[in-house]
């Protein structure tokens, strides 16, 4: 599949994979300065590149593992979604997450876009839904950890 993709900045890095199989391609963050996040606090960072999703698709945007579990910086939103019709600068909220201040260098990979499909549906409201074994039990009442 081929994504069109626009550097808005001189600057931005068009997003690439760490290995030959890997599912998410690492987003950069597009600054011209080091930022910083204080602790419980998001900071908005543009990659500095918009793209054309096709329809039927959508940019996911997830955390770096590393990022996330080592330093304790994630997406604020946990996974952004970014619609085949917008056309903007794909921006990641970090949120820091612990009680530390942390740091985002240029250029430095700070979120992974994945791009999946998805299924339009049309909402039918009904008076009951068809019953099931586990009926309305939520939240842990299979008794599976």
């Amino acid at each position: 599949m081929e994504i069109k993709i626009k550097k808005l900045n001189e600057n931005a890095i068009i997003p690439t994979r760490g290995s030959e199989q890997a599912a998410g391609y690492d987003l950069y963050a597009c600054i011209p300065e080091r930022i910083l996040i204080n602790p419980h606090k998001t900071v908005k960072i543009g990659t500095g590149l918009s793209m054309e999703i096709p329809e039927g698709y959508f940019g996911a945007i997830f955390a770096r593992s590393g990022l996330a579990t080592k330093r304790g910086i994630r997406p604020s939103n946990c996974v952004g979604v970014c619609d085949s019709d917008y056309r903007g600068e794909y921006i990641v909220a970090l949120h820091n997450d612990t009680d530390g201040i942390k740091m985002v260098e240029p250029n430095e990979r700070i979120a992974q876009l994945i791009v999946m499909p998805y299924l339009s549906v049309d909402f039918k409201e009904v008076n009951e839904l068809s019953d099931t074994n586990r009926g309305v039990g939520g939240f842990g009442s299979t008794g599976k950890a």
